[in-house]
């Protein structure tokens, strides 16, 4: 990726959304500045002008001509701080809530008829592509707060899952294979049967489910369950969302399976994936995964080339 790919995209973006438009009809008579500060107003009462700048990243002088404006307009009041006698509390008046409520409402109206034109087969991998944005971008820190050699990344930590992480696995699956592949429902349906089969009926001494837990949420996961083969396991449901990558998460889920496996006295771990998912093959091979067959197949929407993969866990004569 590249800085002009970057700049394309926002050009395109602006345009999308009519940001270049805002200021004559969305938000108008407002800039969108004003109207941003307005929203932030309408939805954390208990702001003052440092809160907004902060929050906004916004010059100081700046904010307080847009603030005395909106005083002088009718729409906020400025009274004492409840937490801090040297700040100045800012609330919006009744006509300044009227105010924020109509933009809201033309903003609405707007995102509204721009999704009426996406086809809802296509809104899943829309709405994956755009927190997939966010999830990186919004992971940034400013350079000092960055690590150092003094300040270690966040840890990883691999874990069982917690109530409701089940379906987590079944949505994150559906959601990201769309995005990334445009992998229909079908798809989902498959995860959601493997899920429940493992909830209704799984022995923990040969089976086990785990979460990778990155900055305190779930960014990955993958099972081990018993194939229909005697003295066989099978890996399923790996998953390292976007932002994630990176990490070595992918390795150490997988390691983690292969060493419960092992352990649980299984010969061998096996596995099926598709010709597409080449990262998650580099990953198979590098623990030594072997490609045992591979069957053309049309799933989940599309024709692609199933693999079988195989890791001898123990020698036959153990």
């Amino acid at each position: 990726m590249t800085v002009e790919d970057v700049r394309a995209f926002n050009r395109f973006y602006t345009g999308v959304i009519g940001a270049l438009d805002y200021e004559r009809h969305l938000y108008a008579p407002y800039t969108l500045t004003e109207a941003r500060v307005l929203y932030e107003l309408a939805h954390a009462p208990h702001l003052d002008a440092a809160d907004l700048r902060g929050g906004l990243g916004l010059d100081a002088g700046y904010l307080s001509r847009i603030l005395n404006r909106f005083e002088e307009g009718g729409l906020i009041a400025r009274g004492p701080s409840e937490s801090d006698p040297r700040r100045r509390r800012i609330t919006l008046t009744a006509h300044g809530r009227a105010t924020a409520a109509l933009l809201e409402e033309r903003a609405q109206d707007t995102v509204g008829a721009l999704l009426d034109g996406v086809a809802p087969a296509d809104r899943p991998r829309l709405a994956e592509a755009m927190r997939t944005i966010r999830d990186i971008l919004g992971t940034r820190k400013p350079p000092e707060e960055k690590a150092t050699a003094q300040k270690p990344a966040e840890e990883v930590v691999l874990r069982e899952p917690r109530p409701g992480e089940l379906g987590w696995i079944v949505q994150r699956n559906g959601a990201l294979y769309a995005a990334e592949f445009g992998w229909n429902a079908e798809y989902e349906g498959l995860v959601a049967r493997i899920v429940a089969d493992y909830a209704e009926d799984h022995d923990p001494h040969l089976e086990r489910v785990w979460i990778a837990e990155l900055a305190g949420r779930p960014v990955g996961c993958v099972m081990c369950v018993r194939d229909d083969t005697p003295g066989t396991a099978r890996l399923r449901l790996l998953l390292v969302e976007p932002g994630a990558r990176g990490h070595g998460i992918g390795d150490r889920l997988v390691r983690a399976v292969i060493d419960f496996a092992r352990d649980a006295g299984y010969r061998e771990l096996v596995l099926w994936t598709n010709d597409v998912l080449t990262g998650a093959r580099r990953l198979y091979q590098r623990h030594g995964f072997v490609l045992t067959a591979e069957r053309p197949h049309r799933s989940f929407g599309h024709d692609m080339v199933g693999q079988d993969w195989r890791l001898e866990l123990h020698d036959r004569g153990d």
